[in-house]
């Protein structure tokens, strides 16, 4: 059910460097991009809303400590309505392009693409924020799929992406979907020791990088059960990883989306987690077919913007995981998976509260 994100191409055109340079001017919230920020988890035991999370009167937050690419489609499509004199449009998608969003690893040349992008947060002072998409078998022929031919080709597309993150800081999602395909039954019953075997062995080598944070996806609250998906966890290597996420590339609540958290972090002995809230700002869509309600549905809005600050010790952050302006697929007039879908990014921003 997750959009698959291409990597784009550098920008060449001399208007789109002018006008992407002024972006840059509030891309990392607050702040100078060459400093270290200091945007930690809160303290443990702290209650949300308690002096211990709340900052000071008069306080600037202090940034998120993830990257934001001045590159990315929609720091494009803002220059591109600047040009055309669209300026409430380009007003709106400051909204996206001034907070940082993962960048979803191509399957051509993993190394260099993840060197590139890991050394370009760390020269900005900040932390790449990556997922890993190419499992085999993926999305189960669903919208996105595709993903490494084979076990082996998997096993060194990861080791790729491991070699280019080196020694800089990054956290990376691993897998969305990988996990749940076998949960409901989606991937095949043939091929779910080998997904558990791959998974496994990807945390183990991406947790030998020394500054490298690794969540597994867990699905969704309105996905399976805490219960149901535990176990799987497990399988799948969730004891070596530091933690898991919640809700990439879905709409449910941060409420929700925390109480599932909870649940399932009790079953698997504290584990702390990560929500994706790109999209959550007005929960998921009830209405229409429930089988879609996962693609590109309409009324959505940008939820929480990234940060560490989340009131809860259990939360680790809310991030920006899914792209939010890039399709889930072609449903409801969208374009392919992870291609840009203007007017849905525009409805996005526009509803943000």
């Amino acid at each position: 059910m997750s959009a698959r994100h291409p990597t784009p191409s550098r920008a060449s055109l001399l208007l789109l460097a002018t006008v992407l340079t002024a972006v840059l001017a509030t891309g990392c919230t607050g702040g100078s991009p060459t400093t270290q920020t200091a945007d930690a988890p809160p303290p443990a035991g702290a209650a949300p809303g308690s002096a211990a999370t709340r900052p000071a009167a008069g306080a600037v937050p202090a940034p998120p400590p993830y990257w934001v690419n001045p590159d990315g489609k929609a720091a494009r499509q803002l220059a591109a309505h600047l040009a055309a004199g669209r300026t409430a449009e380009a007003g709106l998608l400051r909204r996206i392009t001034s907070r940082p969003v993962a960048e979803w690893i191509g399957p051509d040349r993993p190394e260099a693409e993840t060197r590139a992008l890991t050394q370009a947060a760390t020269r900005a002072g900040r932390e790449a924020l990556l997922v890993l998409y190419d499992i085999p078998h993926r999305d189960c022929g669903q919208y996105s799929a595709g993903g490494a031919a084979d076990p082996a080709a998997y096993r060194a597309w990861v080791d790729a992406v491991a070699r280019g993150i080196g020694v800089r800081r990054a956290t990376v999602v691993l897998e969305p979907d990988a996990v749940m395909h076998v949960v409901d039954g989606c991937t095949e019953e043939q091929h779910h020791g080998e997904r558990y075997e791959l998974l496994k062995a990807a945390v183990l080598r991406l947790k030998r990088q020394p500054a490298t944070t690794v969540y597994l996806d867990a699905g969704n609250a309105g996905w399976a059960g805490p219960a149901e998906v535990s176990g799987p966890l497990r399988k799948a290597g969730i004891a070596e990883a530091d933690g898991f996420a919640v809700n990439v590339s879905n709409f449910q609540t941060t409420a929700a989306s925390t109480a599932y958290g909870r649940q399932l972090s009790e079953l698997l002995g504290g584990k702390p987690f990560v929500i994706d809230t790109s999209r959550n700002g007005n929960g998921p869509y009830t209405e229409g077919d429930p089988a879609q309600n996962w693609c590109n549905p309409p009324g959505r809005a940008l939820g929480v913007p990234p940060t560490r600050s989340t009131g809860d010790p259990l939360v680790a952050a809310y991030l920006w995981i899914k792209r939010p302006g890039e399709s889930d697929g072609e449903c409801r007039g969208g374009p392919r998976a992870g291609e840009w879908f203007d007017a849905y990014a525009l409805e996005l921003a526009r509803n943000a509260r």
